[in-house]
């Protein structure tokens, strides 16, 4: 009897600490195919959302998609509007793009100028220093507009510590440019270039300006791998979907180079 009983207290203490150890390893182990299907997903919503907007063919999606992770990261209080512009094409180029989430439609498609310091006809090299007349990259928020010596401005807040925040002390502004125009894209083959500003066309300075002011995002991109790897608004993609389309991008380039 007292041989049963033991059996008994034995097979019922060696069958609880296996299903208390089945349990935590369930818990504290996730799921990889779970989390492919989450990447999978964001990408799936954000290729949707991109479709419906129909900027195929006028926004890389490589911009979209970063500029919208950006979104749904960061605390930003005008979640209608975000504006993305792409210094990977050149100032020659509209690469301005203001679009309306709510609506999901873009609403502007303009020419901007880039810091003198960053490149010529391209924008190439970027900083966050004072003096530097480049422009910054990464995720910045709108505020205030005022009258200053560019005539109606809009002040821009850099949210990424060491690689934009100094915009506002530096006064990197969104203004109006006689220097970015058509006009002096035939005369020169480029446009005119900033102290480190996003310039406008004057005619288009104050409709965008008013479309974007008081809290919109802006995200100015690059294809750039040392921003990618500072940015810590991009860190937690970067195993994601980030990461997921540069192997996409390789492969691409080697089936095209066979």
């Amino acid at each position: 009897m007292k041989n049963l009983l033991f059996i008994l207290i034995t097979t019922w203490f060696f069958s609880n600490f296996v299903n208390q150890n089945n349990s935590l390893k369930i818990v504290n182990t996730p799921s990889l195919t779970d989390t492919r299907t989450a990447n999978v997903d964001d990408s799936t919503e954000i290729e949707k959302l991109y479709s419906t907007i129909k900027l195929e063919g006028t926004l890389k999606f490589d911009a979209f998609e970063q500029a919208m992770i950006g979104y749904e990261k960061l605390p930003i209080k005008n979640k209608n509007i975000i504006t993305v512009i792409d210094f990977t094409l050149p100032s020659t180029d509209k690469r301005m793009y203001v679009i309306d989430l709510k609506n999901k439609k873009l609403l502007y498609h303009s020419i901007v100028s880039h810091g003198r310091n960053s490149g010529e006809n391209y924008a190439k090299a970027f900083s966050n220093k004072h003096g530097s007349y480049q422009s910054s990259l990464g995720f910045f928020v709108t505020e205030n507009t005022y009258q200053g010596g560019n005539g109606y401005s809009l002040v821009i807040n850099g949210l990424e510590r060491g690689i934009n925040d100094q915009a506002k002390p530096r006064a990197v502004v969104i203004h109006g440019a006689d220097y970015c125009s058509n006009a002096v894209i035939a005369s020169t083959g480029r446009l005119g270039r900033s102290y480190g500003c996003p310039a406008l066309p004057r005619e288009v300075t104050k409709p965008i300006i008013n479309t974007i002011k008081e809290g919109t995002m802006l995200f100015i991109y690059a294809d750039n791998k040392d921003y990618i790897a500072q940015s810590k608004v991009l860190k937690s993609v970067e195993r994601g979907l980030l990461a997921q389309h540069e192997i996409e991008k390789a492969t691409n380039s080697n089936i095209s180079l066979n």
